[in-house]
């Protein structure tokens, strides 16, 4: 039997939804290794839209589910309707969508909320002994709802390749441990069965990106 994978989306785009390059790389990896991918996304407003090629929000509404089905070639499903029952592992991509409509950490940081439809889900894949793969910003989620885990965003040292490394500083104070890791790499928290890598928190060549989510899919199969 074909492991089952919840792949959750956040949106359509690196700056208001999910990361494309990111979504795709964990879609690409899971039919690689002979899993199925079902993907979901919450039936919500974006918390706003931005203008990809002036990087600045632009005056329009839109929806989160039917943003993210763009990226699912319209095969997508409403987070409302996910069973942990029928599912071997959940994978989140990251993108800014994570920090805008799946919380509230892009304005909040540390002191964010999550959506209760997305805790929920990550509480009871978490209660299952399933494993949750986590990349790029995503992995903020783990450390705000699971004390004590260890994740990683790659390096708590700021610098032209680590841009965003003042994330794993703001994730250490809620708790957790960070471990410091390459973009190519992927952290295992055995204990909580949670699998992390870094992506675009990285200035790095995307084909490095790619096989940093490649390793991350691969552990998270291994633990399934």
């Amino acid at each position: 039997m074909a492991r089952r994978v919840a792949v959750l989306l956040a949106g359509c785009g690196a700056f208001d939804g999910s990361e494309v390059h990111e979504a795709s790389a964990v879609l690409v990896h899971l039919s690689r290794e002979g899993a199925q991918a079902e993907v979901y996304a919450p039936n919500i407003p974006q918390m706003h839209v931005v203008d990809h090629v002036k990087g600045q929000p632009a005056p329009e509404q839109r929806n989160v589910l039917v943003e993210s089905a763009r990226i699912a070639r319209g095969n997508i499903k409403d987070l409302a309707t996910l069973d942990v029952r029928g599912l071997d592992a959940l994978i989140i991509p990251g993108g800014f969508g994570v920090a805008k409509n799946l919380s509230t950490w892009a304005t909040q940081g540390k002191n964010c909320s999550i959506s209760r439809e997305v805790e929920d889900v990550l509480r009871a894949f978490h209660a299952a002994h399933k494993p949750i793969g986590l990349c790029c910003i995503s992995p903020v989620l783990a450390a705000k709802i699971f004390p004590g885990c260890e994740v990683t965003v790659g390096h708590d040292t700021e610098c032209e390749q680590w841009p965003y490394a003042k994330t794993a500083e703001a994730m250490k104070e809620l708790g957790c441990r960070h471990v410091n890791s390459q973009v190519t790499e992927a952290h295992v928290d055995t204990r909580n069965r949670l699998v992390t890598t870094s992506a675009f928190m990285c200035n790095a060549p995307i084909h490095d990106i790619h096989d940093g989510i490649g390793k991350m899919v691969r552990e998270v199969l291994r633990l399934a």
